[in-house]
């Protein structure tokens, strides 16, 4: 059914309009020639179930469909088809000219119009320099929003109504259009250089962080926001080199030190923080490594260096050449060395280095079997993820507390483990966080009280 099927014809409703209020579905339906009727006859083409119908509507309705009438469409049907057919530019002029508050948050409230529509219609609205929840008819809009793009909002429909609502609606959200919208609100727009930390300060850094914003929002807030979102942005992966080269020029100390961190930072201010020791051994840790930025940083930075992730073989080798202790801690503790070069550490005896070797990840489950052996290494391997379980199921016959805790917090430790562990008050509150022991009671022992 479309709109073609009910123009010129009369309908029978039942109830009342819910998307539109009344005078707006009056309004929709005479200007698409439709004629309403309370009273059935023989000129009633369809009969509309709306919300709210009396008793004697109900009965009404169903003494017609026993008598064979099966003309019934249901309200929604009706509203959907008379928003469809909207003329959005019409529209908007109209509300333009009229400067009709009330008709306006109403359409905003009409879950049945596109979103297209809904964010033209948003952006005229005026908040009057209020909050969001600060009177009445910005929290009708506000709600507005969060009712019409919020997930499951059946099951959380007081979500609506709270202070933090937009924020729970930005972390849930993979929309970058509705992002885009919710930040060009004029109460979050003013609330950019504000250093409180409160609902608007909670979307914000939200935003800042989402992986969905667009960069022309990242941008905006780049000129705009607090030093504090801008120390957010400097991290981000897609802080591209004209955004970097914006917030090194703010100055900031926070958000210089932020930028050290970025893994994507380009030459020209790796070259800059080079000169500076402090953020120089951020760069050595978290930059994306080529062999240009190595040599630039090898000769005062080598320890932190051993820490990047992104070292390749030949990097690693180079650095092993050092025959640097404290190199050679770091690249112990490397989740991506070679398996090489963990064999030639293990071979070195260190006490220090060996404790870094066993509880790497990703160390080899071979030289994790071969590490039990000797009972110095148990710590480590309790702590280790990627220790075998037969082993694991061995260290927790230990004597020693802290090789028991290590077990306790491990989510690789075997569950029959966990349970004997958590008869320990000593370690009964790491088995319950424990996230695996945790994720085993939910599905598998619903009445086990943690």
């Amino acid at each position: 059914m479309n709109l073609i099927d009910i123009q010129n014809k009369t309908i029978l409703l039942f109830g009342k309009s819910r998307a539109f209020s009344s005078e707006e579905f009056d309004s929709q339906l005479k200007f698409h020639n439709i004629f309403l009727t309370k009273e059935y006859s023989s000129e009633v083409s369809y009969i509309v179930e709306g919300r709210m119908m009396t008793p004697y509507e109900q009965i009404a309705s169903e003494n017609i469909y026993e008598n064979g009438e099966r003309n019934f469409i249901t309200i929604d049907k009706l509203e959907k088809i008379l928003a469809q057919a909207i003329d959005e530019d019409t529209l908007l002029m109209s509300l333009k000219l009229s400067h009709d508050k009330e008709r306006l948050k109403s359409f905003i409230q009409n879950d049945m119009i596109s979103d297209t529509l809904f964010f033209r219609l948003l952006r005229m609205y005026s908040w009057n320099g209020e909050d969001f929840f600060e009177n009445d008819d910005n929290r009708d809009v506000t709600a507005g929003i969060i009712r019409r793009f919020y997930t499951n909002i059946e099951q959380n429909h007081n979500v609506e109504y709270a202070t933090l609502g937009l924020m729970h609606l930005i972390v849930q959200c993979k929309d970058e259009k509705l992002i885009d919208e919710i930040a060009l609100l004029e109460p979050l727009q003013n609330s950019f250089k504000n250093e409180l930390k409160d609902s608007k300060f909670s979307i914000v850094t939200a935003i800042a962080t989402h992986e969905y914003s667009s960069k022309a929002v990242i941008k905006m807030l780049v000129k705009k926001a607090n030093s504090y979102v801008k120390t957010l942005i400097a991290m981000r992966l897609n802080c591209d080199e004209n955004m970097q080269n914006r917030l090194y020029k703010d100055g900031n100390e926070d958000v210089l030190e932020a930028l050290s961190y970025n893994e994507h930072l380009n030459k020209e201010l790796i070259i800059e923080f080079a000169k500076t020791p402090k953020y120089a051994k951020n760069i050595a840790k978290y930059i994306k490594l080529d062999k240009e930025i190595f040599k630039l940083l090898i000769d005062n930075y080598a320890p932190q260096l051993a820490q990047n992730e992104s070292l390749n073989y030949d990097l690693q080798k180079e650095l092993i050449s050092l025959h640097d202790k404290n190199v050679q801690l770091s690249l112990a503790s490397n989740i991506n060395i070679d398996e090489k070069f963990i064999n030639e550490l293990v071979s070195e005896g260190s006490i220090d280095i060996n404790f870094a070797i066993y509880e790497n990840e990703t160390t080899p489950q071979p030289t994790l079997e071969d590490a039990y052996n000797d009972k110095a290494n148990h710590f480590s391997l309790a702590h280790n993820k990627n220790t075998p379980l037969k082993i694991l199921t061995l260290l927790a016959e230990s004597d020693n507390p802290k090789v028991l805790e290590g077990l306790a917090k491990n989510e690789s430790t075997p569950i029959d483990v966990l349970y004997q562990l958590q008869l320990d008050s000593r370690f009964e509150r790491y088995v319950k966080e424990n996230a695996s022991f945790g994720k085993h009671i939910q599905t598998e022992n619903i009445g086990w009280l943690v």
